[in-house]
């Protein structure tokens, strides 16, 4: 249960994620485990500290909910137990659903691109990725000679390969919209 001093946007985050925020003691162990944390303008402790305060416009505003790579680092370093990883995927659900611009602009476009990638083969083809990725982008050119030596070593492959039960994966896809 909730205590009555609790935030709002805390009572929120625990409605839409079932992560108990609250629980967060503030020892920063997902902060110096987290791979990102270099880049990121709020620490993962420290956005667990501002949605106990509240401070939503704060947090869905920030770019550290944007660079989190959901790598889960830091819920396995979690001492009390809390999915961090999945509060910070709520701040962003939350962000993207109130109109919010993302602080970084590409990252949405690409995890568009990437799911679409899945949809389509039912894995990850890196030229199909890519391509789609810079032209919605309007970043043609800027990795060029990357991909070239990538190809070159055999690093990625021009033709993708499928799995075998796509028609379960988009099913998937579309079960999940609903």
């Amino acid at each position: 249960m909730i205590n009555a001093l609790s935030s709002g946007l805390e009572r929120e985050v625990e409605e839409r994620s079932g992560e108990k925020a609250r629980l967060c003691y503030q020892c920063g162990k997902c902060s110096t485990g987290c791979l990102f944390n270099f880049a990121m303008d709020i620490l993962p402790h420290r956005a667990m500290k501002l949605v106990q305060y509240g401070q939503k416009e704060r947090l869905l505003a920030s770019h550290a909910i944007w660079i989190c790579a959901s790598c889960v680092t830091c819920t396995a370093r979690c001492p009390n137990d809390i999915d961090i990883a999945r509060v910070i995927d709520t701040l962003r659900e939350m962000a993207l659903e109130e109109g919010i611009k993302p602080a970084e602009k590409n990252i949405p476009l690409f995890h568009r691109c990437f799911l679409g990638n899945i949809q389509a083969t039912g894995r990850i083809s890196e030229p199909i990725l890519m391509g789609s990725y810079k032209t919605l982008s309007g970043d043609l050119l800027s990795d060029m000679g990357l991909a070239a030596e990538m190809l070159r070593k055999g690093k990625i492959k021009l033709i993708p390969s499928v799995v075998k039960g796509r028609r379960d994966i988009r099913r998937i896809f579309k079960e999940t919209r609903r």
